[in-house]
C-alpha cells in the first residue's frame, strides 16, 4: 500500500521525475498524493492533493532533488492535511511513510507535551516529528534517522530527506523499499517497476538496512549498522510492459495477455515445475497460502493436487495461517502466492514458518521481493507488470503452474502441458467472443445481487469470479459450493437474480445442473459456462473442455464479467474504490 517516490540527480526537472514516478505507482493508493520539490535556494515546496492523479502537473520548479508519494488511507481520512510528503516544524525535514505506526498515540502525545504541534491526523506526521526531535541531540542524519525508527512498533518505510544536508535516508521494516542508480542519479521506489524505465539493476533494502543519499555519495547499511555491501539484481521485464498500448484500462490489457502467458509458462517452466515437485515430494505436510486472489489459487491447487497426484496438500488463508503454524515441522514445506511477493499477512506467516525451520517454496511475480528473497526456492510467474489492482493473468499463471507442478508429480508431465495447451486456445476463443460477455453485462447490470456456483475445483473458481466482480463493478457478489445451496444460500434467491453455473464436463456434471435446476426453480436467471447446453440455462457460455485447465477459460468469462460492469456503471476498472495493489500493512 501506498507509492513512494524520490529522485536526486542532475535533471533539473525533478518533480517531473518524481509525479510520473507515482504516477506508475498509483495502483498502490490513490487516496492522495504529493510531492515535495527542493527548490534552488534550498527551501522545501510541498505540493498535495487528495484523489487520484489523473493528467495532473507541477508548477515549473528547476530542481534537482524531489520526494513523492500516494496514499492509501490507513489514519487520519483522505484531506489534503493528511497527503504526504509531511514535513517537520521547522521546514527542514521531510518525510514519506508506508505502513502502520502501532504506537503512534503514544509518541504523538509525548512529542505534544514537548510543543509539537500536528497538522494531520496520521501516524505519519508523527514520525516527521519525532526524527527532528531526535536531532537536537543526534545530528548525523543516518544516526538521527535510525534512533527514531527504532522506536516504532509495527512495518514501516520511510524515506526521510533533510534540506540542510541535502541528504535522502531509507529504512524499512517489512514495507517494501527499492533503490537504483542510473548515471549519476539516485532513486528511491516502493516498487521495482517504477525504477525499470531509469534503470534495470535494483537494490531491494532488507529489514532493518537503512541507505544514505548525499553529494558525498551512497552508503548502505545493515540492520547492525555497520556499512554493507550493495548487491543489485537485474529486473526481467521491459517497461513498455507497463504502458497500455493502445487498450483504454489495464484490466483489459491483462486479460489479452493470459493467452501467450499461459503458453510461455508451458514452455520455459519446465526445470522449475520439475524442482517444486521434488521439494513437495520429499516434504512432510505442505501448505499452500495466499490472500484474497492468490489464496482462491492456492485452494484450487489442493484440488488440482489430489485430483491429479493423489497427493494431500493442506491450504490456508494467510492471515488465518499464523493460528496454525503450531503443525508446521523441520520437514513441512510452505508454499506462498502473491502476486507482489509483499503482501505482509503472507509475509508474517512464512516468517513464522521459518522459525519452526519449514522450507519455502515462493510462488510469486516479482523477482526480489521480501518473499522472493525469504524462499529456499522461488518460482516466478514471469507474468510482466500487473497494473490493475484486480488480479487476472497473475492468478491464472498460478494456477497453471500449480497444474503443472501437479502433473509433474503423478508422472505425467506431457498431460500437463497438453492441457494447458488447450486452455491457452480456449481462453483465447473467449477472448474472441467478448462481445457475448459484454451483452451479458448489458442485462445484468443494473442489479444489486450476483452468485457464482461450481463444484469440485471450480468452486475457488466461483470464490475467484465473484471476488472478480464485486471488486470493479460494486454488485454485492458471492460464491459458493453448489452443493451448499440447500444449507441456506437457495433463500438468497430471488426472481431474475443473476447466478453465473460453472459446469464443466467432469464428475461434477450432473451434480451442477441439478443445482442450476434448483435456482431455476425459484426465478434465478440461470447462466451457463459450460462445453454441453442445457434447457435450463437462460444464457449459455461454450467453454471448450480441457480437462483440468478449464478452470482456466472459466474465469477468465468472470474477469470480462466484472470488467464489462464496472464500465457499464461508469467506474474505473484499474482502481477500485477503497482498494489498492501490494496489501503491506495490516
Amino acid at each position: 500500500m501506498c507509492g513512494i517516490f524520490a529522485y536526486t540527480g542532475p535533471d533539473a526537472t525533478a518533480g517531473a521525475i518524481v509525479l510520473e514516478g507515482l504516477k506508475s505507482l498509483e495502483y498502490r493508493g490513490y487516496d492522495s498524493w504529493g510531492v515535495a520539490i527542493r527548490t534552488a535556494d534550498g527551501t522545501i515546496s510541498v505540493i498535495k492533493h487528495t484523489g487520484k492523479i489523473g493528467s495532473a502537473k507541477l508548477p515549473h520548479i528547476v530542481s534537482h532533488t524531489a520526494l513523492g508519494h500516494t496514499r492509501w488511507a490507513t489514519h487520519g481520512g483522505v484531506t489534503q492535511a493528511n497527503a504526504h510528503p509531511h514535513l517537520s516544524s521547522d521546514g527542514k525535514i521531510v518525510l514519506v511513510h508506508n505502513g502502520i505506526v502501532e504506537n503512534y498515540q503514544t509518541l504523538k502525545r509525548e512529542l505534544q507535551e514537548l510543543g509539537y504541534a500536528f497538522r494531520s491526523e496520521t501516524d505519519s506526521e508523527v514520525i516527521a516529528h519525532l526524527i527532528a526531535e531526535t536531532r537536537k541531540s543526534v545530528s548525523d542524519p543516518v544516526a538521527c534517522v535510525r534512533t527514531a525508527f527504532e522506536r516504532l512498533i509495527g512495518m514501516n518505510g520511510v524515506v526521510c530527506y533533510f534540506a540542510d544536508d541535502d541528504t535522502f535516508v531509507a529504512v524499512k521494516n517489512g514495507s517494501p523499499l527499492v533503490f537504483a542508480r542510473a548515471g549519476k542519479a539516485r532513486l528511491l521506489a516502493s516498487d521495482p517497476a517504477a525504477l525499470a524505465p531509469h534503470s534495470r539493476e535494483v537494490l531491494f533494502l532488507e529489514d532493518g538496512d537503512c541507505i544514505a543519499i548525499s553529494p558525498d555519495g551512497d552508503t548502505y547499511y545493515g540492520a547492525d549498522g555497520m556499512k554493507k555491501q550493495m548487491v543489485f539484481q537485474l529486473l526481467d521485464f521491459d517497461p513498455e510492459d507497463a504502458q497500455l498500448n493502445g487498450f483504454p484500462h489495464f484490466m483489459l490489457k491483462e486479460i489479452h495477455e493470459q493467452p501467450e502467458l499461459i503458453r510461455r509458462i508451458t514452455e520455459a517452466q519446465e526445470e522449475a515445475v520439475k524442482k517444486a515437485a521434488v521439494m513437495i515430494r520429499e516434504s512432510y505436510g505442505t501448505y499452500l497460502v495466499g490472500c484474497g486472489t492468490a489464496s482462491y489459487a492456492a485452494l484450487a491447487g489442493t484440488y488440482l493436487f489430489s485430483k491429479i497426484a493423489g497427493r494431500h496438500v493442506n491450504f490456508s488463508i494467510a492471515s488465518e495461517f499464523a493460528y496454525l503454524t503450531q503443525f508446521i515441522r523441520e520437514r513441512s514445506l510452505v508454499v506462498p502466492l502473491s502476486q507482489s511477493g509483499e503482501t505482509i499477512d503472507v509475509i508474517d506467516g512464512v516468517r513464522d514458518a521459518k522459525m519452526r525451520k519449514a522450507r519455502i517454496m515462493t510462488i510469486t511475480n516479482v523477482q526480489g521481493s521480501s518473499l522472493f528473497r525469504m524462499a529456499d526456492y522461488a518460482l516466478l510467474l514471469g507474468a510482466g507488470p500487473e497494473k490493475a489492482v484486480c488480479s487476472t493473468k497473475a492468478f491464472t499463471a498460478k494456477v497453471a503452474l500449480l497444474l503443472l507442478i501437479a502433473h509433474e508429480l503423478a508422472g505425467n508431465r506431457e498431460r500437463g502441458q497438453e492441457t494447458l495447451k488447450q486452455a491457452a486456445a480456449a481462453v483465447a476463443d473467449v477472448l474472441d467472443r467478448k462481445d457475448e460477455l459484454r451483452a451479458l453485462a448489458e442485462r445484468m447490470h443494473h442489479r444489486d445481487h450476483l452468485f457464482v456456483l461450481g463444484r469440485g475445483v471450480s468452486y475457488p473458481v466461483a470464490l475467484e469470479s465473484a471476488l472478480k466482480i464485486k471488486e470493479v463493478s460494486y454488485i454485492h457478489a458471492e460464491g459458493f459450493a453448489a452443493g451448499e445451496l440447500k444449507h441456506g444460500v437457495i433463500a438468497l434467491i430471488e426472481q431474475g437474480t443473476p447466478v453465473l453455473i460453472y459446469n464443466p464436463d467432469d464428475e461434477t456434471y450432473h451434480d451442477t445442473l441439478s443445482a442450476a435446476h434448483e435456482v431455476k426453480a425459484r426465478g434465478a436467471y440461470v447462466i451457463g459456462v459450460s462445453s454441453r447446453n442445457s434447457d435450463v440455462y437462460d444464457a449459455y457460455f461454450h467453454i471448450d473442455d480441457c480437462a483440468d485447465a478449464t478452470i482456466i477459460p472459466n474465469v477468465v468469462v468472470a474477469q470480462f464479467l466484472g470488467y464489462y460492469l464496472a464500465v457499464l456503471k461508469g467506474f474505473d476498472p484499474d482502481k477500485p474504490r477503497n482498494l489498492a495493489k501490494s496489501v503491506t500493512v495490516k
